[in-house]
Order: structure tokens, then C-alpha cells, then sequence
């Protein structure tokens, strides 16, 4: 596979590309992102399904400069798939051959429900949900795909759109019109889709859920893993709905070039969900240009990454850690320490690995400046870590990786942070536990051979064999003051 890789998708609405880069066999990371309003499907309803002439001019432009970008940035590789505009139009062919001949672009037409698929298995790899239904809003059409522990399992593709009920029935003001025809077309759905927990593709959600975050005034500006209980924004979609202006959607939030989709596609949504039973929707960040890049990465290993496998880890280690062999032993020393303390302070099981990625990611902010990489570290997790991760699990990683060393978290830290983090006293122990780790380890020695108990007196017994290691140790935790009471007593073996 490709180092690189440009992947295009056509949409009802948009084309957008991305280019992804390759770090390591599994290790990615998205390097450029571009995106054209060229709404080829506009008119299209009305005229048969047939791509009209502006629209058409307007594609192959942003199709020439796509094709410009990824040659400037050495892609290697382009993928490029088109959905529900061009399977529905009857002279797409024509179109295709043109692009084909002026861009060298292959576009491939996918139907829906690969189309399902390629947002599923994105969501099913990256989104922090062990099983759900995923939504997808385009222009033309909604997919569905549900999947269980990293597998797709089924897929559906409806004749809902926003561009296609905006054509057919929001320019009419028939809303009881759309809202027929969504209940209509829902009875294609099986039983079995009715989920609880959704994962929200596209356009549509991606506002809904940043104008919430923004209503809010959630904590953490990142809108990937963001997860709301739907029925507590119920009026505020109704208000979307019945915007009788502009100006109404903008008090709500919603920015101009949504203007004239959001009102269908918040209908859409609305009514899929409540008739779906849905309580919970978590925003994803990806979707059908993830899937499609997922299925060439991951096509030999039947389009799983292997297990206990963070794409995201990877590639912040691939690029960013100095010291890969010191990464791995803070992290192995840092679990052992928590395995052995945990219950004895009271912590609450389910945080290994918390511990483990604030240890192997807490030199990551060496590459900028060495006295200030806790704080550049801390603030590279909290913009870039987030495939599988819940946002929780994202600010408590940081937090530890940010107050490890010699201070415990700031209260205005903690205090901003409050919705996203388990208790004080908890996040204090965690810091502890790291900051023990990096003691044990200020000689940075290959040879380390501690081990750990919990003494009759409660305190923490450190065995060791080197009195090099030990001296240095020793020093270093007189420096930390524990926030937990927790004694450290070292053992050198027999």
C-alpha cells in the first residue's frame, strides 16, 4: 500500500478529499483535508435524476484542483468513489469519462449499502462504541450499517436526503409531506436495527452536535466522541425544523453554507431516531473516505486492526517518541505499580489503561522543547488522540500525562475538566502511580528488574537488584509528596 493516499468522495453535496499518510503497518494519520460545496445533485430530483450542466462544471473544477493537491502532496495512491447523486443519474457515465479523460480520476459508483459498509467498518474501528447502528445522513440518501466488536453485520441504504427532501418537499412548506415519506421509507429497516446507541455520520450531525457542544459549552473542543442523550435536545431540533428564517438558524447556531440542508436533514434525523428507540448518539469524526481507506489498509487482515491495536497511539508514537525502549518500560512499570496499589487505595478497576497510554505517551513533547513537554504534550493528546477513546478517557490520559512528574493536577485543570474526569482523589492516585513509574526509572537503565507488594503495614514494597537504580529512585520520591499516603519502601533482593 501506498505511503500516501488521496481518497475522493463525490456526494450529493459536497466533494472532499482527504489524504492520509501511513506511519507504520497500522499507523496513520490524516495529513490534508479539503472540501468543495459543489452540490452536483442539485436539480437533479427534478429532472429525472439527470446531472445538470452547472453542477457538472462545477464538479470537474474541484475534481482538477483534487487531483492537483494529491499530486503536490505525493500521494501515491488515489481512491475515489461516488454515492447517491451519480448511481441515481442516468447520463453519470458520460460525466465519469470526462473526469476520467481531464483528471485521470477513476471514480468508482458505489451503492448504498456499500456505501453503508464503508461508514460501518470506519465506525466500527474507530468510534469508542463496542456495538451500535450507525447514521448517515448524504444528500440523496441515509445509511445504516450495525456492527458488533469491530465487524459490520448488516447494512441498509434508504431514499432520504437532505438535498432530496429539501427538492421534494421542504421548497413546498409540505413538512407533514416529509415526514410521511421518512416514516414510509423507515419501514425498510429490520428489527433488528433498533439500537440505543447510534454513531452519527455526515454533514447533518457533524452541526446538530458542534451547535450542542457550543449551547453547552462542553469542556473539551473535540467533536469526534462527542455523545449526548438524544432526548434532551429534542426542542432544540424543533426549533431547527421550524426555522421560518435565516436569522433563526443563526441564533441557533448553524452556520451559513447549512442553511438550506438543515432543516431535512434535522427532520430526517429526528424522526429516525425516535422511531428507532435511539437514546444516545455519539458524534464520529469519520465515515465513508475513513472506510474506504480502512478497507485498503486493512484488506489482509479481514478489515480489523489486530487486538488491543490504537491506530492513534501508534502513529503519536511513531512520530513523536524519542525513546521507544524507555516508552515501553514506563508503561510496563507503571502497570505493574497500578496492578499491585489499586485496590489497596481504594481505586476503582478500569483504569490500566489510562495508565498505561499517559506512560508511554509521556515523552511526547520532547520534539518541541524539552522543559515545557508535559504541558505540549498534554495539549498534542487533547487535540490529536481520539480513534476509540471516549472523551473521558482522552482528558484523564492528559491529565496525567500533563501533573505526572513532581506536581499533582491543577484545581483549574480539574475544575474545567470536572464533567470529564472521575473524582480528585482518583486522578490524584493515577498521577502518582505514573510519577512512581519515571522515579523507578531516572536512570533510564535497560536492565530494570523491579517487582511489587503490597507490605502488611500497607505500604508499597519496591524489590530491587541494582543499588545504582535504587539511589537514584530513592532520591527522586523524596522529592514527590504523595497525595494518597502512600509509603514506598524499598527491598534489595537476597
Amino acid at each position: 500500500m501506498a505511503k500516501r493516499t488521496a481518497i475522493i468522495d463525490i456526494g450529493s453535496n459536497s466533494v472532499r478529499l482527504s489524504i492520509y499518510e501511513r506511519t507504520s503497518r497500522y499507523g496513520f494519520h490524516l495529513m490534508h483535508e479539503a472540501k468543495s460545496r459543489v452540490r452536483i445533485g442539485e436539480d437533479a430530483y427534478e429532472h429525472g435524476g439527470y446531472l445538470q450542466d452547472e453542477p457538472q462544471e462545477r464538479a470537474m473544477y474541484a475534481l482538477e484542483g483534487f487531483a492537483n493537491l494529491a499530486k503536490s502532496l505525493n500521494a501515491r495512491k488515489t481512491l475515489c468513489v461516488a454515492t447517491s447523486a451519480l448511481r441515481d443519474a442516468p447520463n453519470s457515465a458520460k460525466f465519469l469519462k470526462r473526469v476520467l479523460d481531464e483528471t485521470a480520476i477513476k471514480i468508482k459508483i458505489i451503492d448504498g449499502l456499500k456505501e453503508a459498509e464503508l461508514g460501518g467498518i470506519a465506525c466500527a474501528a474507530l468510534v469508542p462504541l463496542e456495538s451500535g447502528l450507525t447514521i448517515d445522513i448524504g444528500g440523496g440518501s441515509t445509511e445504516f450499517a450495525l456492527f458488533e466488536n469491530g465487524r459490520v453485520l448488516d447494512t441498509r441504504s434508504l431514499n432520504l436526503g437532505t438535498v432530496r427532501l429539501k427538492e421534494l418537499f421542504f421548497d413546498n412548506g409540505d413538512i407533514k409531506g416529509a415526514k410521511e415519506y421518512i416514516r414510509k421509507a423507515f419501514e425498510e429497516l429490520p428489527k433488528s436495527f433498533m439500537k440505543k446507541e447510534l454513531a452519527g455520520i455526515g454533514g447533518t450531525i457533524r452541526t446538530l452536535s458542534k451547535s450542542i457542544m457550543n449551547r453547552t459549552e462542553y469542556s473539551l473542543g473535540k467533536l469526534h466522541g462527542f455523545s449526548y442523550k438524544l432526548e434532551d435536545h429534542q426542542e432544540f431540533f424543533d426549533e431547527i425544523i421550524n426555522a421560518k428564517n435565516s436569522a433563526k438558524l443563526v441564533t441557533l447556531g448553524i452556520k451559513k453554507d447549512r442553511f438550506d440542508v438543515i432543516k431535512p436533514g434535522t427532520l430526517i434525523f429526528s424522526e429516525i431516531f425516535k422511531l428507532l428507540g435511539s437514546k444516545h448518539v455519539t458524534a464520529s469524526g469519520v465515515g465513508v473516505r475513513e472506510g474506504l481507506f480502512l478497507s485498503d489498509l486493512l484488506r489482509s487482515n479481514a478489515l480489523r486492526f489486530p487486538a488491543n491495536f490504537n491506530p492513534n497511539l501508534r502513529n503519536l508514537l511513531d512520530r513523536f517518541c524519542t525513546d521507544a525502549k524507555y516508552s515501553n518500560q514506563l508503561s510496563s512499570i507503571s502497570k505493574k505499580i497500578y496492578a499491585t496499589v489499586a485496590e489497596a487505595i481504594g481505586i476503582k478497576s478500569g483504569y490500566e489503561k489510562h495508565v498505561e497510554y499517559a506512560a508511554r505517551l509521556s515523552m511526547l513533547g520532547l520534539h518541541m522543547h524539552y522543559r515545557t513537554r508535559h504541558r505540549d504534550g498534554m495539549h498534542l493528546v487533547l487535540g490529536v488522540l481520539e480513534f476509540q477513546l471516549t472523551h473521558k478517557d482522552i482528558v484523564l490520559i492528559a491529565a496525567l500525562m500533563r501533573y505526572h512528574e513532581n506536581k499533582p493536577p491543577a484545581p483549574r485543570f480539574l475544575k474545567k475538566f470536572k464533567d470529564l474526569l472521575p473524582s480528585t482523589q482518583t486522578v490524584l492516585a493515577l498521577s502518582y502511580i505514573v510519577t512512581l513509574a519515571q522515579a523507578l526509572l531516572y536512570r533510564r537503565n535497560s536492565s530494570y528488574d523491579y517487582a511489587f507488594e503490597i507490605g502488611s503495614d500497607g505500604h508499597l514494597i519496591v524489590y530491587y537488584s541494582n543499588d545504582g537504580d535504587a539511589y537514584f529512585a530513592k532520591e527522586q520520591i523524596s522529592y514527590i509528596e504523595s497525595p494518597i499516603n502512600l509509603h514506598v519502601e524499598f527491598r534489595k533482593r537476597d
